[in-house]
């Protein structure tokens, strides 16, 4: 498309709204007046995707995160327009590239929310009708920043400017009910453009609002704080991502946030579906539902429970037609993250809900006594026990389809964390391996590699049919072609250390081995080992063990939950490191240590291009796939990682001597950890134990926080919840700085590490989100393509 009359409507705009010209206007005065003329020029074809998505089977997906990141630069490539506008804007002295400094939406934590922006941003591609329900959050997750190398938080207020691509729709508000209150739910919509068509999916986001706001009788008896207390508790639960629930407050305000978008959703699609058919008889017919993750399983005794009162289904009828429409996408093998509730507490908060999972509960009993199931097989999978209700057992008793996100990830929920279940609905359970966007993780991040791909293979096709870059493969061995890839990955090193310059206040060596980790912080992905092998390495100079190492920057960037102390104390054990390493005259020229702050996804753009080394290193059989090992492989890195995840897939793709694989195998660890001490490691080998000695002998400082020793002993003697060593921390570290010195020493020879890094590239093409999101609506969704 183009942008109709853009130069004229962007300074009568700019005058009309702010009165500024274009060389007064603020960035995010420029953003917004830019994002408004993008807007009126695509609301009709807008109108008509939200008509033809509605007048055929569609899919919603339902889910706590959408972790879409800065939209402007996405939805101006997109359109195909980026060009027109950098050109018009740069005749008044405007840079697009001051957009730069537009807050991010950071409505997400990690890889399960990004999924999701990448899935509806494939949908909207390939004309399929696929729109996204969610929260919209006041403060996202939170703005990270550290002070004595410990994470603090503050708000991450990204609306403070406006919400440039949200529009508010007032008339489509719904209330939701809790025992103790009742709030509106009012949607904010926001467009999914898809690239090079017309088709425009819709991302929904609830904000929770009070339906009473004010009383004026209380403020008017001077109780000031009381008359607006309903508008603050409203505005509660939509105010922050995953707040703190180490309490029972914190508790019941993630349990109404769940319930809270799941309701307002269901109550929205219902409302839809009546108005279209006058009938709920055929909703199976045109709307499926994906829950992502267990956060929206509530939204299925939610949907049972209209159907029964607001439109006289039986239980039973509801319950058939609920199955037909739900549809689960599991996230996690660990027992500890599937998602459960205490009783009371939702009965409490939510009664009419535990109602009806009490009466599931009673079904399924009776289901499985009918199929033959024996009583303790039972006992082990009800919905309710203990006290306790069971979301993942909810959402694969209710659903047609339980799906993992990667071919490992499924394979271990079959065999071990839902293999109960499998054995009985074998046929529900199925494998989609995750995917990422290659506009946004690519043609947007990375224009260097973008323009070279598209030089060589004469069209831009691959931005769209990412599997065309298998073709390039011939290249691997041309020394013309790998010598400008170097060139460019060159290049986007030199932007990144310029960018964490300029927002860490770190001088980075741009010749330096670029081994980056950034992803959740968690002690299952184990930025823990990370950190401890930089130890063994700066030891190992040090001493004189190790010798010709190549000067090496390891970057950090991951958030900790607020309340994970364990995660926490691994951010400070990291930047301590940091401070040791950097200033240390033996090794400040061949080791640099940086943990960037506030990772988000602007950030993650410009990491994942600037890579040389992937760190993809969870234990084996804990992570469901990783995403992050896509956008790093998509952009020419080579991956340093366990057989875990979708790991497994991008070794098979690109060839494991093109990566860096190491660790104990999923099997192996099946018979290695029920007998494991790791005191053992420790005892044997003096490295390992001079390493793990640094967390308690003063070669680091906690400030008397107690941190490190609490690793120690985690690592040593276990916790009151896992055992010692819990995720072969201590078990992996030899091989894992084996693997790491091996990569170090193959990267002196540039062009042989370069192409390993392009045949990475070249086999990426499974790893779109568009393969992932095809997979979904044949196999799940039974969708077609629309026509606008």
């Amino acid at each position: 498309m183009k942008l109709k009359n853009f130069k004229e409507r962007f300074v009568a705009n700019l005058k009309k709204k702010y009165s500024v010209c274009p060389s007064e206007a603020s960035v995010q005065q420029i953003h917004e007046v830019l994002s408004a003329a993008v807007m009126e020029d695509i609301s009709e074809s807008w109108e008509r995707s939200r008509k033809a998505h509605d007048s055929i089977r569609k899919a919603s997906y339902l889910s706590m995160e959408f972790l879409v990141g800065r939209a402007v630069y996405n939805n101006l490539l997109c359109l195909g327009i980026t060009e027109q506008v950098e050109k018009e804007l740069g005749e008044y002295g405007v840079s697009l590239g001051d957009m730069e400094e537009i807050e991010d939406a950071a409505l997400g934590n990690g890889g399960l929310g990004r999924l999701a922006a990448c899935f509806l941003d494939s949908a909207a591609t390939l004309n399929l009708p696929l729109d996204g329900y969610g929260i919209r959050y006041k403060y996202g997750l939170f703005k990270q920043y550290f002070k004595d190398g410990f994470q603090h938080e503050k708000a991450d207020d990204w609306t403070k400017y406006g919400d440039a691509w949200g529009k508010r729709c007032e008339g489509d508000a719904v209330e939701v009910h809790y025992a103790d209150q009742t709030v509106k739910a009012v949607p904010y919509d926001y467009p999914v453009i898809g690239y090079g068509t017309d088709n425009i999916g819709t991302l929904r986001l609830w904000q929770s609002e009070p339906v009473n706001t004010f009383d004026f009788e209380l403020f008017n008896k001077q109780k000031y704080a009381e008359a607006s207390a309903e508008e603050r508790r409203a505005a509660d639960i939509s105010r922050v991502l995953y707040p703190n629930d180490d309490t029972n407050e914190g508790k019941i305000l993630r349990l109404k946030q769940e319930y809270f978008f799941s309701s307002a959703s269901i109550a929205d699609l219902m409302k839809k579906h009546k108005k279209r058919f006058g009938t709920m008889d055929n909703f199976a017919e045109y709307n499926v539902i994906q829950l992502n993750d267990t956060h929206p399983v509530i939204a299925v005794p939610e949907f049972i429970r209209k159907m029964i009162l607001e439109e006289g289904y039986s239980f039973e009828q509801a319950f058939e037609i609920a199955v037909k429409v739900f549809n689960y996408t599991n996230h996690t093998i660990m027992a500890e993250a599937l998602e459960k509730w205490n009783s009371e507490l939702m009965e409490q908060v939510i009664p009419q809900i535990y109602e009806i999972i009490v009466l599931l509960n009673e079904q399924f009993i009776g289901d499985m006594y009918r199929l033959g199931i024996k009583r303790e097989e039972i006992d082990k999978m009800k919905l309710i026990r203990n006290n306790t209700v069971y979301m993942a057992n909810i959402a694969v008793y209710s659903s047609s389809h339980v799906n993992g996100v990667a071919a490992l990830h499924t394979e271990i929920l079959k065999k071990s964390a839902l293999k109960e279940w499998y054995s009985i609905y074998p046929e529900r359970f199925i494998n989609i391996t995750n995917g990422i966007t290659q506009r946004r993780w690519l043609a947007l991040c990375n224009k260097e590699l973008s323009a070279l791909i598209t030089k060589l293979l004469c069209k831009n096709e691959w931005i769209t049919e990412l599997e065309s870059l298998k073709s390039l493969e011939k290249y691997a061995d041309d020394e013309n072609v790998i010598k400008q890839f170097i060139e460019i990955k060159d290049a986007k090193k030199s932007q990144l250390a310029d960018y964490i310059e300029k927002n860490d206040g770190i001088k980075l060596n741009k010749n330096a081995v670029f081994e980056i980790q950034v992803k959740r912080m968690h002690e299952y992905k184990r930025q823990l080992m990370n950190a401890l092998s930089i130890l063994y390495i700066y030891f190992g100079i040090k001493d004189g063990t190790i010798k010709d190492f190549t000067p090496t920057a390891f970057i950090f960037g991951a958030k900790s939950a607020p309340g994970y102390r364990r995660a926490k104390g691994i951010i400070k054990l990291i930047n301590e490191i940091a401070k040791l390493v950097n200033s240390d005259e033996d090794t400040k020229d061949l080791i640099q240590v940086v943990f960037v702050s506030n990772y988000r996804v602007s950030y993650a753009e410009k990491l994942v291009a600037g890579a040389d080394i992937s760190e993809q290193i969870s234990t084996a059989g804990t992570e469901a796939s990783g995403t992050g090992n896509m956008k790093f492989m998509l952009n020419g890195t080579v991956t340093l990682g366990t057989l875990d995840g979708a790991n497994v897939e991008i070794v098979a793709e690109s060839g494991e001597e093109n990566n860096y694989i190491f660790g104990a195998k999923t099997e192996e660890l099946e018979k290695i950890m029920p007998e494991y001490d790791p005191r053992s490691i420790v005892e044997a080998d003096e490295k390992i134990r001079r390493v793990v000695n640094a967390l308690i002998d003063g070669t680091v400082s906690d400030d008397g926080t107690g941190l490190f020793r609490e690793l120690y002993f985690s690592l040593l003697e276990g916790t009151s919840w896992h055992q010692p060593d819990n995720y072969y921390v201590l078990g992996d570290l030899k091989p894992y700085v084996e693997a790491k010195l091996k990569a170090n020493a193959d990267y002196t020879n540039r062009m042989s590490f370069a192409r390993k890094c392009w045949l990475n590239m070249c086999n990426a093409g499974k790893f779109s989100s568009d393969r992932s999101i095809s997979e979904y609506a044949e196999s799940i969704w039974k969708i077609s393509e629309i026509v606008i």
